[in-house]
């Protein structure tokens, strides 16, 4: 069972009673509950949230992934729980102990896996990608061409429309915006999924960046990008370059996790694809196997 997405946008008051998520509405007094089971991942999004510890407790003991949102509403910070296999430490130090040219392997098929289904959303966008579907086959081990930023120019320089004479900036004018929330999404639906794995989703297999707690997390999204960036496609084919936040297209970033995505000739939501990938990438670091399970758009 695909787990639920909960967005919080207004004043609210979490608590817990009987397993349930009990949800107060502050505005209108309205009351409604949840099972804390169903959850997968919470988003606050409004600065008159308040939510107990217990709610916090529980939450994180279901593996629930709890993303914080700032007063400009972009997501700034992450929980996840620190117990989420039975074998984690074992887990652990299979992932530690990782060689080196196991990473590298895994990464060229991370690389190429991404830029494939780049250029599979380019030709679904009318868009010639052969030069992509090219870059994809010449992807080598550890990307030391630098295949994935080779195919970036291409992929970004093209996919949306001319009038909005896009460069993909973090702070960027729109749709950056766009593609910065659901960005969020996705890598706590990886995150959490790699708990759920028993990973270390701060230990990377490429990226390394001592102040990033997430680096595993950031690596095995990559092919799953394009997922989110065909959302954003499709809300500027409906709105031009009106694109400032709006709940609405927040909505369709929030079904991201229920996405329908073909992997390993199977059609699966998103959140449950992403949990195969990282059960596969354990397996690859116990085992010492080489072939990694990513989806294709």
């Amino acid at each position: 069972m695909i787990k639920r997405t909960l967005y919080f946008g207004n004043p609210a008051y979490l608590k817990t009673k009987d397993e349930q998520l009990v949800i107060e509405m502050q505005e209108t007094g309205e009351v409604k509950s949840t099972p804390i089971e169903d959850l997968g991942i919470v988003i606050l999004d409004h600065q008159q949230i308040t939510i107990t510890q217990a709610v916090l407790a529980k939450l994180l003991a279901n593996n629930t992934a709890i993303i914080t949102c700032d007063n400009t509403h972009h997501p700034i910070g992450m929980q996840l729980s620190l117990d989420g296999h039975t074998l984690q430490s074992q887990k652990f130090k299979a992932q530690i102990e990782a060689s080196l040219p196991l990473k590298k392997q895994l990464w060229q098929q991370t690389i190429a896996a991404k830029i494939t289904n780049q250029a599979n959303l380019l030709q679904q966008e009318r868009i010639e990608n052969k030069y992509m579907l090219n870059l994809a086959q010449c992807v080598k081990s550890g990307d030391s061409d630098n295949c994935e930023a080779q195919a970036a120019v291409y992929y970004w320089k093209n996919i949306f429309p001319e009038f909005l004479q896009f460069r993909r900036e973090r702070y960027g004018p729109p749709p950056n915006n766009l593609l910065n929330y659901g960005y969020a999404i996705l890598r706590a639906i990886v995150a959490r999924a790699l708990v759920c794995s028993g990973l270390l989703p701060t230990l990377g297999i490429h990226h390394r960046n001592q102040y990033n707690a997430y680096c595993l997390a950031d690596d095995i999204m990559e092919p799953y990008r394009p997922y989110v960036d065909k959302v954003v496609c499709d809300i500027i084919r409906l709105n031009g370059n009106f694109l400032e936040m709006r709940s609405s297209f927040k909505n369709q970033l929030l079904q991201i996790p229920a996405m329908d995505v073909m992997i390993d000739g199977q059609k699966s939501p998103l959140m449950n694809a992403v949990q195969r990938t990282t059960s596969s990438l354990a397996k690859c670091f116990e085992s010492g196997a080489k072939k990694n399970l990513y989806p294709e758009l």
